[in-house]
């Protein structure tokens, strides 16, 4: 089983990243979270791994840090929670906001996440406050922003990302314009935290 993966990054999206390694190129699942906190092609990375295995598919998930991880592996420890929903509610929330949440049992900012029903939101209340609530006294690590790319680029990658996190894809263009009016600098890591908020 593969837990822990360093090589040359090949190519990223907001969805996966490729790694090689000694001569071969692993496809890794990864956050939102995450993405922000990669360099960019060419460059070295270390992921931490968790190898999900089902009868027709061998599927890789990689997080930038072990809290990342940790959580993850929390959130399919939840009944009906597989590893693209765990991944889905990293990329919907941050890690110190989703640790706060489950430890208050706030059931209602676990469901605003995307693809998070009620019963889920309650489940993953119920489940896992005391993990949360523990964990809280570690120290859950910032995601620095990424590099600055054109501003089209940036735009279609956060519509892509937003759209995969299960808007609507007239919803989530709404709230990017209205983000990006109130931004600075149209740079993709703050532009998906404004279009969220907006969309919540």
């Amino acid at each position: 089983m593969i837990a822990h993966l360093t090589g040359r990054i090949l190519s990223k999206s907001t969805q996966a990243v490729v790694i090689e390694t000694c001569g071969v190129g692993y496809e890794v699942n990864v956050p939102l979270s995450t993405f922000y906190d990669l360099p960019e092609p060419k460059e070295e990375v270390r992921l931490h791994v968790y190898t999900h295995v089902r009868e027709d598919a061998l599927q890789l998930f990689g997080f930038r840090s072990r809290t990342e991880k940790e959580l993850f592996l929390m959130l399919i420890s939840v009944s009906g929670i597989g590893p693209k929903l765990a991944l889905n509610i990293l990329s919907g929330i941050g890690p110190a906001e989703l640790l706060e949440a489950t430890a208050r049992g706030d059931a209602a900012r676990l469901q605003s996440i995307p693809g998070v029903g009620k019963k889920t939101a309650d489940r993953i209340a119920l489940e896992l406050r005391e993990k949360a609530a523990a964990a809280l006294g570690d120290k859950v690590p910032e995601i620095a922003p990424g590099p600055g790319l054109h501003e089209q680029d940036v735009l279609d990658d956060a519509l892509s990302a937003l759209v995969n996190l299960g808007y609507p894809p007239r919803s989530a263009k709404k709230a990017l314009e209205r983000a990006g009016r109130d931004l600075p600098e149209v740079r993709l890591e703050a532009l998906i935290k404004e279009a969220l908020k907006v969309l919540a």
